[in-house]
C-alpha cells in the first residue's frame, strides 16, 4: 500500500506540471531570497536489503517528514527530518537460513539532514536541482519481552546526494519529486542478523515527493 501511495503522488506531481498553463508559469519568477517549509513522503530501498527483509519481510521502507528551506538566487539550503517505523519479528540466521522466532520487533529510523543544492535554470515548467549534504541518523530496535539493555539504540553520521525537479503549482504552493541516496557506513554488521549477511550500511536509495509552501 505505501508503494501505491508513493507512485500516485509522483504521478500527481507530473500531472500538475503538465496541466498548469505555460503563460501562468511564465509569470512566476524565482525570487532572490526564499524562505519555505515543506512536508514529504518517500520510499527507500535499503542497502542492507537482506537484513531488513529478514526482520521486517521487506527491503523497502516509507519515510514521512518535513523541514524548511532558505534560498538565495540559485542556491538553496535545507534542513529536514523524517521517520521510518515498522514492526517485524526477531529472527535467527545460520548458514544463510532465516528462522523466525515469533517475537515482535520494531525498527525505527530517524534521519535529520542538512542539504545544500544548486537550482538550475527553468526547463519547460520544471526547476531541476542537485546537491548533497550530511546528517545524523538515529536507529532504534525494540523487541517485546526484551530487557531495556537488550534493545538497540544508537546514532550515526550520514552522507547523501540528491537530485530532483520542482514545479510551481500555485503562487505560494510548489511540488517536487527527487531521488536521494543516503550512506550510513559501519552503522551495523558487528553482530546479529546484519553480521551474518555481511551488511554494514543503514542507508539506501529514496524516491521522495514534497509539497512546498512559500516562494
Amino acid at each position: 500500500m505505501p508503494r501505491i501511495i508513493l507512485v500516485s503522488l509522483l504521478w500527481g506531481v507530473f500531472t500538475v506540471a503538465g496541466s498548469v498553463p505555460a503563460r501562468a508559469q511564465g509569470r512566476i519568477l524565482e525570487p532572490e531570497v526564499r524562505v519555505r517549509g515543506f512536508v514529504d513522503v518517500g520510499g527507500e530501498a535499503f542497502v542492507a536489503s537482506k537484513t531488513f527483509d529478514a526482520i521486517l519481510g521487506d527491503a523497502f521502507g516509507t519515510f514521512v517528514g518535513g523541514g524548511g528551506q532558505v534560498g538565495w538566487r540559485w542556491l538553496e539550503f535545507e534542513v529536514s527530518a523524517s521517520r521510518f517505523r515498522e514492526t517485524g519479528e526477531r529472527v535467527f540466521v545460520t548458514s544463510g537460513r532465516v528462522f523466525r522466532l515469533g517475537i515482535p520487533t520494531t525498527i525505527t529510523l530517524r534521519p535529520i539532514e542538512v542539504t545544500g543544492a544548486f537550482r538550475f535554470p527553468r526547463l519547460w515548467r520544471l526547476v531541476p536541482y542537485a546537491g548533497g549534504g550530511a546528517g545524523r541518523l538515529r536507529y532504534q530496535e525494540t523487541s517485546q519481552f526484551a530487557e531495556e539493555a537488550e534493545n538497540v539504540r544508537f546514532t550515526r553520521t550520514s552522507y547523501h546526494i540528491v537530485g530532483g525537479a520542482e514545479v510551481r503549482v500555485w503562487r505560494w504552493i510548489g511540488a517536487a519529486a527527487e531521488v536521494r541516496y543516503r550512506s550510513v557506513r559501519d552503522a551495523i554488521g558487528q553482530a546479529g542478523v546484519s553480521h551474518e549477511f555481511h551488511e554494514d550500511d543503514l542507508g539506501g536509495t529514496e524516491v521522495r515527493v514534497k509539497i512546498i509552501a512559500g516562494r
